[in-house]
């Protein structure tokens, strides 16, 4: 077992994973002491405590104004950021500072518009928050429809 902060991680095949289920469901206190995610190699570990986000991030990320924006993606379809400042009322850099956050996080990609425009779209379709109280083990996960 791996430990990066603050997530613990299993490596292990599929047959691994699901005999360790099998195991839980016939004794659900032995997953106390395990972790919750397992990744079948060391690369898509690292691959994603690279791109994980924290739940305290998310939080703040998500603000009234942020989701304003995100809001606006999804119902205008900008073609530029400088378009969806105009529209938000936001000032274009600090905009793209907060796109950049969300493209971070899974929730925005930029596509290419003419003149070399960056154009944003909405590719998320749901942020689930689990907070760890204890705060030990919080974890964010972005919804992305295939």
């Amino acid at each position: 077992m791996k430990n990066t902060s603050p997530t613990t991680y299993k490596i292990g095949s599929i047959g691994e994973f699901a005999k360790w289920t099998k195991r839980i469901i016939r004794d659900p206190q032995a997953a106390h002491a395990h972790p919750k995610k397992w990744v079948d190699s060391e690369a898509t570990a690292a691959r994603a405590a690279s791109d994980q986000v924290s739940a305290e991030a998310m939080v703040k990320l998500l603000s009234p104004g942020n989701l304003a924006v995100l809001d606006a993606i999804k119902r205008h379809r900008p073609a530029s950021v400088r378009e969806l400042a105009v529209l938000t009322g936001r000032k274009e850099a600090s905009l793209s500072r907060t796109l950049k956050r969300f493209v971070q996080a899974g929730i925005v990609v930029f596509e290419d518009g003419p003149r070399r425009a960056r154009v944003p779209a909405l590719v998320a379709t749901r942020v689930h928050l689990e907070i760890d109280l204890t705060g030990h083990r919080s974890a964010v996960s972005i919804e992305v429809p295939h």
